[in-house]
């Protein structure tokens, strides 16, 4: 199901970075990482900083009582809006906004990303389009022993600890997308 036009950001009002191309869609299916379903559980494996892309995942982890250091939401799961509390919960501490398209990453987020890894408090970024392909970069750029965790629609949260094997898988992946990815990797190299 797509969005409507009304839900899509405005194309001229961003700077498109790389897309997604369709011969990759169904190899980033497959989780970079193990499933959880427990957040509590999860929460006993993280050590270091963690970062959150979607509104259900960082839900959880709200309601856990611990806030991501950086969280990526749309207010959509599944292409579809989330509930109200849902809504009100991940977006009540909203820091920063980023415009990125469905499929796509942006300029904007990618910036959002590195502004959110660089502060001393827990940074919540509302993106206008879709937040999915922010594991990516994040995987990318966090520090090392990081923890990204990103959902898996009807199956769970997958956790993705942040290594120099991770990178490369990522870093892999990102390569074979449509686009400038050479200014990708010097955006994220600006800052570390």
């Amino acid at each position: 199901m797509s969005r409507d036009d009304s839900d899509s950001p405005d194309d001229g009002a961003y700077d498109r970075l790389l897309v997604l191309p369709d011969d990759l869609r169904h190899e980033l299916k497959t989780p970079l990482g193990p499933i959880e379903t427990d957040a509590e559980a999860l929460l006993e494996e993280l050590d270091g900083p963690v970062i959150t892309v979607g509104d259900v995942v960082t839900y959880h982890f709200l309601k856990a009582n611990h806030a991501p250091d950086v969280a990526f939401v749309d207010e959509r799961t599944k292409r579809q809006r989330v509930d109200d509390e849902i809504r009100e919960t991940v977006a009540a501490e909203t820091n920063l906004e980023a415009v990125n398209p469905p499929a796509e990453l942006s300029v904007d987020v990618v910036r959002a990303l590195l502004e959110g890894l660089d502060a001393d408090e827990p940074t919540t970024v509302l993106v206008d389009g879709e937040e999915d392909l922010v594991a990516l970069p994040a995987i990318a750029a966090a520090p090392e022993g990081a923890s990204v965790v990103y959902g898996q629609p009807d199956e769970g949260m997958v956790h993705v600890v942040v290594t120099d094997d991770a990178r490369a898988e990522v870093r892999d992946l990102l390569e074979r997308f449509e686009g400038d990815v050479e200014r990708l990797w010097e955006l994220l190299d600006e800052t570390h």
